[in-house]
């Protein structure tokens, strides 16, 4: 319970920093300015945090982590290929939109040093191959037309990916109807 409650306490951090970043930059955006939109002080983000490059490693491992977790989900789903890049495409609108609040993973990983930077990267690319092999199946099975899955995926991440820059939460279209169009948009892209 210590734990779940811990890693609840985390991710309303990383929601925090991630607003802060995006507000601020990475290097403009303080521990002290986190901290105090959460109504904590310094000292107890660094019950939970070591410093602000370990924030932005955490943003990026657990948005990865869920993503990875959505991936399995599908790919165990059974359904046809459309089916499944569908409610992946849709999950991952969900994921960006309102448990992170359209900011996580478009932050720079660059900024991370090199050992955590490796770390991210690998994560991205399991979820990369693992789009490539969704696109791949469904060439292979006829419903999706003859192309190269690696452009694809990057067609697909980059749409998806790019929403946070213009998506206003105050705006007429929620993550459900996003996810939605976008996913029936991509997949019929494909077929």
């Amino acid at each position: 319970m210590a734990r779940a409650r811990t890693l609840e306490r985390r991710v309303e951090i990383l929601q925090s920093a991630a607003a802060a970043f995006r507000r601020r930059g990475y290097h403009g955006a303080s521990m002290g300015e986190i901290a105090r939109a959460l109504h904590m002080t310094k000292g107890s983000l660094y019950y939970y945090f070591e410093n602000k490059e370990e924030i932005l490693f955490f943003c990026h491992d657990y948005s990865l982590d869920v993503l990875l977790e959505v991936l399995e989900r599908v790919e165990r789903s059974g359904g046809t290929p459309a089916a499944r890049l569908r409610s992946l495409v849709e999950s991952f609108v969900h994921h960006i939109l309102d448990d992170l609040r359209g900011t996580a993973m478009t932050l720079d990983f660059q900024e991370l040093s090199p050992p955590l930077l490796r770390r991210v990267i690998a994560k991205r690319d399991r979820f990369d191959k693992g789009v490539r092999r969704l696109l791949q199946e469904g060439m292979d099975a006829g419903a999706f037309a003859p192309g190269d899955p690696k452009l694809l995926t990057f067609a697909i991440l980059g749409a998806v990916n790019w929403i946070p820059r213009w998506f206003d939460p105050g705006g007429p279209a929620g993550s459900e109807q996003i996810g939605r169009v976008f996913a029936n948009y991509l997949v019929a892209g494909l077929e």
